[in-house]
């Protein structure tokens, strides 16, 4: 297929709606532009016109609707919406634009559309950076070894990939990071799929758990996949796996043997688990060791888990000697359990990324010893009840900041393992501050770790400026 007649064909003189001028929605609208559409881009921020990219598209054609609330919507009329992930689907204004003929769509729909090369797409609560990282890892050197095609790697990290589409090919693959927000209207799906796990989670923009749970399973209920990884140990995703009717691997770091991990009964079934010290996959009549776990340099059970589902996603693409080149010389993901520094004797951990009560367990889980941790941001109406316990139990002290303060304090202070002889509790309103109180009240040999559980909208852009911002000041102290 030819990508650019192709869009041309379907986008030529068609009146085309771009909801929200993002990073992914800036190259749509440059493509929907060369394929001959008539694009408007619209928006709350009315600074956007600011931008000289924004007045280079306008003196193109390109016209601008900007305004706060909802005025920013009104008068939609036309063929394609193309909807930022954030934006909500069901909102009046584009429910009447749809109702009038409207085809409601969005960047990464159209990839899906004409990607010319299998997509991985990977998706869950907690593990879906660094599951697609490690993916994208093993597939990249893989197909630098065999010298034949290119594994690209996109989606909600990194750069958008609709772009790239014009110089991929049939021998390259692309590995996607979805989020549930992207996933909610997504009517197409990868060839395989990875569901690390699903809990509780962005629930101040999802109506329920129910919807949440419903956009995540999206990524596998479409034409053109053909086998699907989940976590056997999270209900959610064991019980949605149980009547999808397709192969799937299970993945588990508790529970060893075929019968031990995968449900009873299912068809067409693969285990993957740690038996003794070694990753192995087991389709139920034959076993392989893969990787040992102390080949693995990330540190922390989740990690295991993580790589248990990026080599059984990549399975048959990869050999064991990639999966373990990249299992030795992978140190993580930036802002997640990044070690900053070591000072005094005391390390600082950055894992900002760390958004939910679930990826703070974790994150303090995969730790040699109770940390000091700060906590805080803008909070996603999760309850904060587990991670208390954690707090009261698994960590030394805690420095709460941001606007969810009040919350997880009130959580803390309610939780019955709470001492204040067995944990020290602070809230220090101000980041920095609260920084600094962390590392004051650390000793050689101690831990000070980043791990918010909480988004960072309250103070920041998002996790990697609130991440650099620690980093700064723990490189200063």
């Amino acid at each position: 297929m030819d990508i650019k007649s192709y869009l041309r064909e379907k986008f030529e003189n068609k009146i085309c709606h771009v909801l929200g001028f993002g990073r992914s929605n800036k190259p749509l609208t440059e493509i929907l532009l060369e394929a001959g559409a008539k694009v408007t881009v619209r928006d709350q921020n009315l600074a956007i016109l600011d931008d000289e990219y924004a007045k280079s598209l306008r003196d193109r054609g390109v016209e601008f609707v900007l305004g706060k609330g909802d005025e920013y919507l009104r008068g939609m009329r036309g063929d394609y919406i193309f909807r930022s992930p954030g934006i909500r689907y069901d909102l009046p204004l584009i429910v009447e634009a749809t109702d009038a003929g409207a085809c409601l769509t969005g960047e990464m729909e159209l990839f899906f559309e004409v990607c010319p090369c299998p997509i991985f797409g990977i998706t869950g609560s907690d593990g879906k950076t660094t599951t697609t990282t490690l993916t994208h890892l093993m597939l990249s050197r893989e197909k630098e070894k065999s010298g034949c095609g290119k594994a690209y790697v996109g989606g909600n990290i990194g750069a958008p990939l609709l772009p790239l589409v014009f110089e991929m090919t049939a021998n390259d693959v692309a590995v996607v990071e979805l989020s549930s927000f992207q996933l909610q209207t997504m009517k197409q799906s990868p060839k395989r799929a990875i569901v690390t796990n699903i809990t509780p989670n962005h629930l101040n923009w999802h109506t329920d758990m129910d919807e949440y749970t419903n956009a995540k399973c999206n990524i596998f209920r479409h034409e053109g996949i053909d086998s699907l990884v989940v976590n056997a140990e999270n209900g959610i995703t064991r019980s949605v796996a149980e009547v999808c009717g397709l192969p799937v691997t299970y993945f588990s770091s508790k529970n060893i043997g075929y019968a031990g991990v995968v449900p009873k009964g299912a068809q067409n079934a693969s285990a993957i688990y740690d038996d003794n010290g070694v990753i192995v996959f087991d389709n139920g009549v034959e076993r392989e060791e893969v990787l040992k776990v102390s080949d693995i340099l990330l540190p922390g059970r989740h990690n295991v888990e993580n790589y248990m589902a990026a080599i059984s996603i990549c399975r048959g693409h990869v050999s064991k000697e990639t999966v373990k080149a990249v299992a030795t010389t992978f140190g993580g993901v930036e802002h997640r359990l990044e070690l900053v520094r070591e000072k005094d004797g005391v390390r600082f951990y950055n894992s900002s990324i760390d958004s939910s009560p679930t990826r703070t367990a974790a994150a303090i889980s995969a730790l040699p010893k109770a940390p000091i941790i700060i906590l805080g941001g803008e909070d996603k109406h999760v309850p904060f009840d587990g991670l208390a316990l954690d707090v009261c139990t698994r960590t030394k002290a805690a420095v709460v900041t941001g606007v969810s303060a009040p919350k997880i304090l009130s959580a803390i202070y309610a939780c019955p393992e709470y001492s204040a002889d067995k944990v020290t509790v602070k809230h220090i309103d101000d980041f920095r501050e609260a920084v600094i109180a962390a590392a004051d009240m650390a000793e050689s040999g101690d831990i000070v770790l980043l791990s918010p559980a909480c988004t960072s909208f309250d103070h920041f852009k998002d996790f990697a400026e609130r991440g650099n911002y620690f980093k700064s000041i723990v490189r200063e102290l």
